[in-house]
């Protein structure tokens, strides 16, 4: 294989009450990338469409992301990387995971596949770690592996797809204002009391067990954050309206996307998250901030394959 096209889906991380360990993949909004080997040694970034982000290797996440699984491979080769950004950078649904993960999987297939899907994520993680300070997984999980995933621990890194009920969607809006993970990290406290502990411990249970029951009751009980909401709320304008509304409207849950400022809802069918879709659409309107909306299926598979030659 000489090059390849791929699907790299935009994601949403911490799930309400699973922050920095659980994460689901989207299927109706992502980047496209596309690798090639050449004969120039190393990693080039030759194009970016989209967005205004470096195209030196080592100051983009796909950069960083490929070299780090190409320090672990035997190739004396070169590969150049084409980038046509569709996630806005500072989202809240995963571009600079997307980025890293579609390079750590275009180049494990043009070498071979030498690393399966889960091998694949500690190397997109180093993606993240340029992009927010810190190297997480919850992003770039669910975008190689697809579906909802828990990473059950860092150290050792141990990450598990979870079961995907067939009718559950996700609406997402992403006011047109951009917080940057690093920024949104500062202002979280750096301890929890016991008892927030037990309530988010409780509520992350009962999502998992929710999500392989596929009791949607469950799932919708078990959408809760007392930990991180309430503090990162502050930084989405209408926050508090446009989870009323949706909640109003039949959404299982509401919460933030990532770091923000993209606001998602899951919601049982299609149905009821286009419902959510115009009950969020109404919410926002009278905010005065542009916005977009997307509802998607849950994406089962995770980076596609578009094109290989």
């Amino acid at each position: 294989m000489e090059g390849v096209r791929i699907f790299c889906p935009a994601t949403i991380a911490n799930i309400s009450c699973g922050f920095d360990v659980l994460g689901v993949a989207l299927d109706s909004v992502g980047d496209e990338m596309t690798l090639r080997k050449t004969d120039t040694p190393g990693i080039r970034i030759t194009k970016i469409i989209g967005q205004e982000i470096p195209l030196e290797t080592e100051q983009n996440v796909a950069g960083v992301a490929a070299l780090a699984l190409l320090g672990e491979c035997d190739f004396s080769g070169g590969i150049e990387i084409e980038i046509e950004k569709k996630i806005k950078p500072g989202s809240g649904i995963g571009s600079s995971a997307a980025s890293a993960a579609g390079a750590a999987f275009g180049l494990n297939l043009l070498l071979g596949n030498p690393f399966n899907r889960h091998q694949l994520v500690r190397f997109a993680m180093q993606g993240e770690k340029l992009a927010s300070g810190v190297a997480h997984a919850d992003n770039v999980a669910p975008a190689l592996l697809g579906g909802f995933t828990l990473v059950r621990s860092y150290d050792p890194l141990d990450v598990i797809k979870l079961n995907t009920p067939e009718q559950l969607y996700a609406t997402i809006i992403h006011p047109q204002i951009e917080v940057k993970t690093a920024d949104s990290r500062k202002i979280l406290k750096t301890g929890i009391s016991l008892k927030d502990g037990i309530r988010q411990w409780g509520n992350v249970g009962g999502l998992i067990a929710g999500l392989y029951t596929e009791d949607y009751d469950l799932i919708s009980r078990s959408l809760e954050d007392h930990i991180v909401e309430p503090i990162r709320s502050m930084l989405i304008p209408g926050y508090d309206d446009l989870k009323g509304a949706a909640v109003k409207a039949g959404a299982l849950g509401v919460g933030i996307s990532g770091s923000g400022p993209s606001v998602f809802a899951l919601s049982k069918g299609s149905a009821k998250a286009r419902e959510v879709a115009d009950a969020f659409r109404s919410a926002y309107s009278v905010v005065g901030v542009p916005f977009e909306i997307h509802v998607s299926k849950i994406n089962q598979e995770g980076i596609k394959v578009l094109e290989q030659w």
